[in-house]
């Protein structure tokens, strides 16, 4: 049944909820599941030759499933040709998607540099994806619509100050570790909470999928950016809302909370899956170039494959300190080797990664 109201939510309850509504024995058992598997994935991404091969393979995933529960559709071609072809001209969806990509390497090197996550934090993540000043909501009418019966689901609070007080609420809790609740759990709860509270005119959803990630690494239980759960959302969707409206009108934080910890467990483990066979195919890739080309072969020259799905010949010259010429001669042994596939986009060539490509697009090697 959806609840239909157009009142606004000014007494949203500040955070933490009561211990015996998170602490349940199923929420338990379940996150120390979620733990264990999170944990072998934060072990397994160090196996990797090169952090920046999953980093940035995730981050633009992250950014095209985040930014498509929006209803924001580009697709995976459209983003590599963006970041890596200069004659490329993306649309008005594919350059939003980059700068959620942008906003979520923009916090997460906040998160590194100043070790907390802040209000100001949150609003400059929010900037950058939004590319706007407005900062808080400051005018009411802002309301949650079930887009299949358009009725008014959730009516977030519409006062500045209320919004503010809340906003600083969750600051203090995203924060303070005094209460010893597991930090998967307090994940589950600050999500609920920002959602709630919907402070922006723009970019909320995506905003606060960002923060679950740097959260997580806030806490320590990741080192890099490498899960995240859109692509989870968007295969349980109608559970999600769901279940997040359940907690505002019937307090049920039991089966939300168990909702996100599921949602990292299977995350943490379709991402241990991917990083295994991004292991497996650059063994596979270092023993073929070594057979046919053993003059060109590098571990570094195999981490720049890796590192770009699309290489070009000045990623080459810049990272392994070789003259044009030597960087053309090696990306034309590597498309020999069927690796590489040259593309032709405007006035330069740009070289695709095939197997990995695949790997990536597909989820499978």
């Amino acid at each position: 049944m959806v609840l239909k109201s157009n009142k606004p939510n000014n007494n949203l309850q500040k955070l933490p909820p009561k211990q015996s509504l998170i602490e349940t024995i199923a929420i338990l058992k379940q996150e120390s599941r979620s733990a264990v598997a999170l944990a072998e994935l934060k072990g397994l991404a160090r196996t990797l030759p090169n952090p920046h091969i999953l980093v940035n393979a995730v981050v633009l995933k992250e950014a095209q499933a985040s930014s498509g529960i929006e209803n924001i559709v580009t697709t995976q071609d459209k983003l590599y040709q963006a970041l890596y072809a200069k004659s490329a001209k993306p649309d008005v969806a594919t350059k939003e998607v980059l700068r959620y990509r942008e906003a979520l390497l923009m916090g997460t090197d906040l998160i590194k540099e100043k070790g907390f996550l802040n209000v100001n934090g949150i609003v400059a993540i929010q900037k950058e994806l939004e590319e706007n000043n407005a900062g808080f909501r400051k005018l009411p009418g802002t309301a949650l619509i079930n887009n299949l019966t358009n009725e008014v689901i959730y009516t977030p609070p519409d006062n500045f100050e209320t919004i503010s007080e809340l906003m600083k609420n969750l600051e203090e809790y995203l924060n303070d570790d005094s209460d010893n609740v597991s930090p998967l759990i307090k994940l589950a709860i600050q999500h609920y909470q920002f959602e709630s509270i919907h402070p922006f005119y723009d970019g909320n959803g995506r905003t606060g999928r960002i923060i679950n990630v740097l959260y997580l690494i806030l806490k320590g239980l990741l080192n890099e950016p490498v899960l995240y759960l859109s692509s989870f959302i968007i295969q349980n969707k109608g559970d999600y809302y769901r279940l997040l409206q359940e907690v505002r009108t019937k307090n049920n934080w039991e089966d939300w909370i168990l909702y996100i910890l599921k949602g990292i467990e299977h995350t943490a483990i379709e991402t241990i899956k991917q990083i295994n066979q991004i292991n497996t195919l650059f063994s596979q890739t270092q023993q073929m170039v070594q057979k046919h080309y053993p003059r060109i072969y590098s571990k570094d020259l195999i981490e720049q494959l890796f590192i770009h799905p699309y290489c070009k010949i000045e990623f080459l010259v810049n990272a392994l300190n070789l003259n044009r010429k030597t960087a053309s001669t090696y990306l034309k042994n590597l498309e020999e080797l069927g690796i590489l596939k040259a593309e032709i986009k405007g006035k330069e060539t740009i070289f695709l990664h095939v197997p990995l490509y695949d790997l990536l697009k597909k989820g499978k090697a």
